[in-house]
């Protein structure tokens, strides 16, 4: 068993080590979310009514869940940068030919790029009371465990756009092209319920819009996203992360 739980454990305080000597991408990426946040937020709050939300619910309050999973996606996909670097400094060639199974090395760099995000994102969970958002004991816990699931899912997606790319730049746009069509569409910025007929199909299509709203729920005591009930919200979520594991997982044994 020390042969298959040993390298996880390595490569994620590797993980660890790297995150901690690199406190300004964490910083950057935080202060850019909050930016982010207050400009919208505040720019919005005068003409902001949600569909299927509480009246009482204003633009701030209602980025804010968008806003913490923001930080979550964004660490976990930049996270896998180190994957091209590991590459070029011959590290990651050393590990792929060590007889370590390949389903080792992934999940060590998939909880290590988890563990990183989920720790930018709750620097965020303290501002919660401030804007309005209820913050008890057990919607602080869950609403973590769902932040865990979307922040594995997209270090798994990130691990598999990173594993035969060569350029931190190509990787670069490819996040960008990617990670934030799917955060727009999530429901971060504006509700499922009110987008336009073809808009919210694409939207239901997406499987963030479903962590998101697992997040929500998990925050509000299980309201929060009408368009979707807890049950297939976590399912949804649950089964995106479990299945971007395995194709990472079948990539790097290729």
């Amino acid at each position: 068993m020390s042969g298959v739980f040993l390298p996880v454990a390595t490569l994620w305080w590797r993980e660890c080590v790297r995150f901690s000597r690199d406190r300004t991408r964490a910083l950057s990426s935080i202060a850019t979310a909050l930016l982010f946040w207050v400009l919208i937020g505040f720019g919005l709050a005068g003409s902001f009514a949600p569909a299927g939300m509480p009246g009482e619910v204003g633009a701030v309050e209602y980025l804010y869940p968008g806003t913490v999973l923001f930080v979550v996606l964004l660490a976990a996909i930049v996270g896998t940068f180190s994957l091209i670097e590991d590459r070029r400094a011959g590290f990651l060639q050393g590990v792929i030919v060590a007889p370590v199974p390949r389903t080792s090395i992934v999940l060590g760099k998939v909880l290590g790029g988890t563990t990183m995000a989920v720790a930018e994102g709750a620097v965020l969970l303290p501002l919660a009371p401030l804007v309005g958002v209820p913050l008890g004991l057990p919607g602080l816990l869950i609403g973590i465990v769902a932040l865990l699931s979307m922040a594995f899912a997209l270090t798994s997606l990130g691990f598999i756009l990173a594993w035969r790319m060569e350029s931190i730049h190509g990787f670069h746009g490819i996040v960008n092209l990617l990670l934030m069509p799917m955060w727009f569409l999530s429901g971060a910025l504006f509700p499922v319920e009110g987008a336009a007929g073809g808009l919210q199909l694409v939207m239901r299509l997406n499987p963030v819009a479903y962590g998101l709203a697992a997040f929500r729920q998990a925050l509000y005591g299980g309201s929060g996203a009408g368009w979707v009930g807890p049950g297939t919200a976590w399912a949804v979520t649950v089964a995106f992360a479990l299945a971007l594991f395995a194709a990472a997982v079948a990539f790097a044994r290729r």
